[in-house]
């Protein structure tokens, strides 16, 4: 499995940066690298002959954005070395093109911005012009994620070697955008270990892998679903489908009495079961799905001590998402049975009797918490950036997926993918990646969709699942981390 990509301080890195020149690695090299990576970044956010402004401030970050003009061949580019913030002004108000490289500063910025920098940053923020920013957006601290004075609002931050913690505060999300981390730019091996980890695709090569020849559907184990009821249960439909994506050999719904026939019409591959108290799993069982769409008026009181039941008792292992996460005793689970819970920000709140304000800006602490009092459980803490991780070990930042993704049935349809891999017998002894693969390459498929188009559903999102699985495994989101 890959070393896992630290989420540094900028002591770690300017630490990095200092042992990569000691083993003679040139700066020249490594900006070369850091260049390419932005170039293709910027051809992410435009297209052939798109006229591109390059703002190359006097430091290394002047470097990097001027080494990825030379990458740009294909577009109209034309790089502007700013030495006087009062004339890169004019430069940037009579500019209308489709592209600006915010290359000013770097994380060498410790001072406030003043002056005309601050007037150089407010035209920049009111261009209307989507902005790539060099490592960190300028005037941007990226150790603490806050502005020093102003900082450019990028569409897009490409930061080199490993993500700095900062970047990922609630703070500053306004001025990164789109996070991401361009890892392989010819820096020596990352000398630190961290707590808090960056999910890039490689983490993902190789994985899952090959299916055995021989198998059959029992190989590949069956997933039982309680969910949907009256009003939602769409829920259900979608858990349902997400599950078929990740291929188990059977799926199982079982769904509230009223909206059974509205489930089973919409549902194919999967067997549909109206709940009864008393109502048993199939002895092929391998892992339960507890709770999408199960908020209607019509969940029996029964239902709902039959999800606590299955959570403190089953040895199989159980997701809890949604209204299921409500019903779960705190406590102890069996010894060695798989817990997942996927609470977004407000049932995160609810489980832990806290405040939202809390949950939102104490994101790491939180999930440990949850954990602790959930029996020890793997936390997926939804987000704009998705946690993943347990009370104790290393969390990991999810690095794929967009605001789209911000409609109603997205979380049924990651429950549902999810629940499909745990299912599956042949990678129980991979819990952690099969919890990371799911929300990465559901934030992929919500990438790769937008990419294409502004508007897409649920039933897009589900049909884009694993599309870019080959024999070994998934590949890259897309074109930004790929080697020339």
């Amino acid at each position: 499995m890959p070393v896992p990509s630290p989420v540094i301080t900028l002591a770690q890195m300017r630490e990095w940066e200092l042992a990569t020149w000691a083993a003679g690695v040139s700066k020249e090299s490594v900006m070369r690298q850091a260049g390419a990576a932005l170039a293709r970044a910027a051809c992410l956010l435009s297209q052939p002959g798109a006229e591109i402004l390059v703002l190359a401030g006097k430091g290394h970050n002047g470097d990097d954005a001027r080494f990825a003009a030379e990458g740009l061949a294909d577009r109209r580019t034309r790089v502007f070395n700013v030495t006087n913030p009062a004339v890169a002004l004019a430069e940037v108000n009579a500019f209308s093109g489709a592209l600006i490289v915010d290359g000013l500063f770097g994380i060498g910025l410790s001072r406030p911005l003043i002056g005309d920098w601050l007037r150089l940053v407010a035209a920049l923020n009111q261009s209307h012009v989507p902005i790539l920013a060099v490592d960190v957006p300028s005037g941007l601290d990226a150790d603490t994620g806050l502005p020093l004075g102003d900082a450019v609002r990028a569409t897009m931050t490409v930061t080199f070697g490993a993500m700095k913690q900062g970047l990922l505060r609630a703070e500053a999300a306004p001025f990164t955008g789109r996070l991401e981390v361009a890892a392989d730019i010819g820096l020596v091996p990352c000398p630190f270990a961290t707590e808090l980890n960056w999910t890039l695709s490689r983490d993902f090569a190789g994985f899952p892998p090959p299916r055995p020849v021989d198998g059959h559907k029992g190989t590949f184990g069956h997933l039982a679903i309680f969910a949907g009821s009256v009003g939602y249960h769409g829920a259900a439909v979608l858990a349902a489908q997400g599950a078929l994506r990740a291929r188990p050999g059977l799926v199982s719904v079982y769904t509230t009495e009223r909206v059974y026939s509205a489930v089973a019409a919409q549902l194919a591959q999967a067997m549909v079961h109206p709940w009864f108290k008393g109502t048993a799993l199939p002895k092929t069982c391998s892992a339960i799905l507890l709770g999408p769409g199960l908020a209607g008026l019509d969940v029996p009181d029964a239902l709902q001590r039959e999800v606590a039941r299955l959570w403190t008792e089953s040895p199989l292992p159980v997701i809890a998402d949604a209204s299921a996460l409500g019903w779960l005793p705190r406590g102890a689970t069996p010894r060695h049975a798989l817990r997942v819970v996927t609470p977004h920000p407000g049932e995160a709140a609810a489980m832990l009797s806290v405040d939202k304000t809390h949950v939102q800006t104490q994101r790491e602490a939180v999930l440990r918490e949850i954990s602790l009092a959930y029996g020890g459980s793997w936390v997926l803490f939804k987000g704009r950036h998705t946690l993943v991780g347990q009370a104790c070990g290393g969390l990991f930042v999810n690095s794929s997926g967009n605001v789209g993704l911000a409609q109603g049935g997205s979380g049924d349809v990651l429950a549902g993918f999810l629940g499909g891999w745990l299912a599956q017998p042949l990678l129980k002894s991979e819990a952690e990646r099969v919890i990371r693969l799911a929300v990465w390459e559901h934030g992929r498929a919500a990438d790769s969709l937008s990419a294409r188009r502004p508007t897409w559903t649920m039933t897009e999102l589900v049909e884009e699942l694993g599309y870019h699985q080959d024999h070994f495994g998934f590949g890259s989101r897309d074109s930004l981390h790929s080697r020339p």
